[in-house]
């Protein structure tokens, strides 16, 4: 079966951390750009973060930019972002995609092969 398996959300509190890991299943993820999406209630999706199909290169989000952290191990062919000094704001479901990379640079697909379910990250005290 192909698919994208997001895991490790939950409740944190402001300033803690989390690390999301977003596994695939079916394929390989050495041929595909990697997107974490976020989606809180009432807001639009926001895509956050990315990384190329090599590994190589990375694009943040101001709004995570110096927080969070993305990586690729191509050998558990799974990519995971770590999430540092965690704010209420970032509370949302948090979903991974896999697009084919095109480019040297990671980019925000307008369309994706494969979406994970999500995980839904609440950072509250």
């Amino acid at each position: 079966q192909l698919q994208l398996v997001e895991s490790g959300g939950g409740l944190v509190q402001p300033g803690g951390s989390l690390r999301l890991s977003c596994a695939a299943s079916g394929f390989t993820l050495d041929t595909y750009d990697i997107v974490w999406y976020r989606q809180a209630p009432g807001k639009e999706r926001e895509g956050i973060s990315c990384i190329s199909k090599s590994g190589s290169t990375t694009d943040y989000n101001d709004s995570v930019k110096g927080r969070f952290t993305i990586s690729k191990d191509n050998a558990k062919n799974t990519v995971y972002l770590q999430m540092n000094s965690l704010k209420p704001e970032d509370s949302a479901i948090y979903y991974c995609a896999a697009a084919h990379g095109l480019f040297r640079q990671c980019v925000y697909h307008r369309e994706y092969d494969y979406w994970g379910q999500g995980t839904k990250v609440t950072v509250s005290s």
